[in-house]
């Protein structure tokens, strides 16, 4: 029953939504399902077969992720919080590069080592590049023999259209209000939770890292409503712009809500009657917080942020 089911598996699918909502955890089970050798007739992965433990280890060999190397090094990072990672002279890529997609050739015509299915998983799908992308459609067009592609999206609008009509779409909705403050509360967070998802958007896994990282944030959102602008200048440092970025267009956006709906929706100070000027505003910021990986000068980039915020 159960190798029926995955041999009409559809050979590539897109599982898409907003982030930080778990997509990724949800396509990491699916895949583990995929590679597990037990005979469960639901399709849970058992955890203690060959196939669950080199998956689990990371080293499974009919398995391959293909992630920016910026994530990449992320991880590595995580798993090995004791040993840190070596130094490099380049800044790792935010993009997937077109020998990372193009190594996967290789991969999936080769016969798979247990017998099963070979799977590719891509995170985020949107990071590849024009070439990527291009070589990627090869692949979709004509997929090898038991290949499987995982494509992992927060915003699929940006992938190209032939390639999201190759995949079978997966919606993964944001998740209950209620059940996200209950998973926060189950991971230690519950301390501010819900000011933290709201600023977050409804997404846990985005609201838990914002209180994880709480220091900043939390002092620059006291800082906004004291405006107290000051306290917002970086000195100098480039990986904190573009949070700085987020957080003021989420303050223009909530007093825009204010003078127009009477509430807000991020949870920052709010209480303006220049609509449009807040609307404009973060607009403005929206642009920045694409810029802001890119700045020539940090400190300079921060002060042209807040000296273009209203002043109503």
């Amino acid at each position: 029953m159960l190798q029926s089911k995955r041999e009409r598996m559809p050979h590539a699918l897109l599982i898409q939504g907003p982030q930080g909502i778990g997509k990724l955890q949800l396509a990491e089970g699916f895949v583990q399902s995929l590679l597990c050798e037990s005979g469960d007739t639901h399709g849970e992965p058992c955890g203690v077969c060959p196939g669950c433990r080199w998956f689990l280890a990371g080293s499974h060999p009919d398995f391959r992720r293909v992630e920016p190397e910026a994530l990449a090094r992320q991880s590595a990072a995580a798993d090995e919080s004791d040993q840190p990672v070596p130094a490099r002279n380049a800044k790792p890529s935010l993009e997937i590069k077109v020998d990372q997609v193009r190594a996967l050739d290789d991969f999936l015509n080769l016969q798979s080592h247990r017998g099963g299915r070979r799977v590719a998983l891509i995170h985020p799908a949107e990071a590849m590049n024009p070439n990527a992308a291009n070589a990627l459609l090869k692949g979709l067009e004509e997929p090898p023999g038991q290949a499987q592609f995982i494509l992992v999206s927060h915003r699929p609008a940006r992938l190209l259209a032939t390639i999201r009509s190759r995949c079978v779409a997966v919606a993964v909705p944001m998740p209950e209000a209620s059940a996200s403050l209950a998973w926060l509360e189950s991971q230690g967070a519950a301390a501010d939770a819900a000011s933290w998802l709201a600023f977050a958007s409804g997404s846990p896994l985005r609201a838990l890292q914002y209180q994880q990282a709480g220091g900043t944030l939390a002092r620059w959102r006291q800082a906004l409503q004291a405006r107290d602008l000051d306290a917002l200048v970086l000195a100098g440092d480039r990986e904190q712009l573009e949070e700085l970025a987020e957080i003021l267009q989420k303050h223009a956006l909530d007093q825009a809500f204010a003078a127009y709906c009477g509430r807000s929706k991020y949870g920052t100070a709010a209480g303006s009657k220049s609509g449009a000027a807040w609307l404009r505003y973060a607009r403005l910021m929206g642009r920045n917080r694409a810029l802001a990986r890119h700045p020539l000068n940090p400190r300079l980039f921060a002060y042209e942020m807040l000296a273009a915020m209203p002043r109503e």
